[in-house]
């Protein structure tokens, strides 16, 4: 009988799923309001509505199979409990919980054991959103068969995951690997984690976005960006003008590939990787972006690690990546 489990990605705007086999092959996908469920009284109905929308999938699958495991990729998820804790844009409390004093930190989902109640003896592996997508690219991409490897997704945040010796480090809390918030700016840009000079406040979609606006103070070339308002602009936007040779947009991504070079360089001094994988938005600007990386990358590269470290594409990055990286979950535990 033909073996599948469900890949499930948790966004702040949808839920979205799909049973997937071993090869990558997704048999049907499907998806859930997340934002219908955004308070913390809210939760149990979710499980149970995302259970139902799960099992209606199922229920269309026109062979026979064997549900081996179920995989989630969640933001500020621990693999190591099974648990959601303290999700910025989700189940949250409401004012009168707050008033009532509620604390954030009790704000924690054992999500794995929740859901799992819903499909008896069926294994419920959780991890967050770029862990997913790093061993999605270990059993279904590029890094298949690589030992050690970083991977970099550049969405509207920086996410990451680290790979050594075949394993996802996780480290001793379950929330290691949050290389966007490493500082690369000492008293710079506030990011949203509250800190200041975070990679992410300069490398993700809106980092970069923060660097177009900066640079349309501090140069003179006329440029189509200027027609926007900095809600209207996005990093998709900025890749097509910097495509036609926009020198602002050009800029951008020179600057934005500068920061994220130099930290990468760090942090092969640590792993060692064989690759960095880099995904998401951003990657699509293609030599926009790997170029700069690249460049950069070797100038402040260890000469013990010079022309040693390639920095490749995701092999994911055109299909549901997020789908399948959560899936991937449970290949990797069988």
């Amino acid at each position: 009988m033909k073996k599948l489990v469900f890949g499930i990605d948790i966004g702040g705007t949808n839920t979205a799923f799909g049973l997937v086999d071993e090869t990558g092959e997704i048999f049907g996908e499907s998806a859930i309001s997340t934002k219908s469920y955004m308070r913390y009284d809210d939760y149990p109905r979710y499980i149970e509505d995302l259970a139902k929308a799960m099992k209606t999938l199922m229920n269309g699958v026109n062979f026979n199979f064997e549900l081996v495991g179920i995989g989630v990729g969640a933001p500020n998820a621990n693999y190591y409990k099974g648990t959601v804790e303290i999700p910025s844009n989700m189940w949250k409390y409401s004012e009168e919980q707050v008033a009532a004093g509620m604390k954030e930190e009790d704000r924690i989902f054992h999500f794995a054991d929740d859901l799992g109640k819903h499909f008896a003896g069926t294994p419920v592996y959780i991890t967050n959103d770029a862990n997913a997508a790093t061993i999605g690219e270990m059993v279904y991409g590029g890094a298949k068969g690589m030992k050690n490897f970083i991977m970099i997704t550049l969405g509207t945040g920086v996410g990451s995951g680290f790979v050594a010796n075949g394993e996802m480090i996780y480290g001793h809390d379950g929330f290691a690997g949050e290389f966007g918030h490493v500082v690369v700016e000492r008293g710079g840009r506030e990011c949203g984690c509250g800190r200041k000079g975070c990679l992410e406040a300069y490398t993700s979609a809106n980092g970069i976005k923060r660097t177009a606006f900066e640079l349309l103070a501090t140069m003179n070339d006329p440029s189509p960006i200027r027609e926007y308002s900095f809600d209207q602009l996005d990093s998709a936007m900025l890749s097509q003008f910097a495509a036609k040779g926009d020198a602002i947009a050009k800029e951008c991504f020179r600057l934005t590939g500068q920061k994220l070079g130099y930290a990468l360089a760090d942090a092969v001094t640590i792993t060692s990787p064989e690759a960095i994988f880099i995904f998401g938005g951003l990657a699509k600007a293609g030599d926009l972006i790997f170029d700069p990386i690249k460049w950069y990358m070797e100038e402040n590269m260890l000469i013990t690690f010079k022309n040693k470290v390639k920095v490749l594409p995701s092999e994911l990055q055109n299909k549901n990546a997020a789908i399948l990286g959560a899936s991937a979950l449970v290949w990797q535990a069988q």
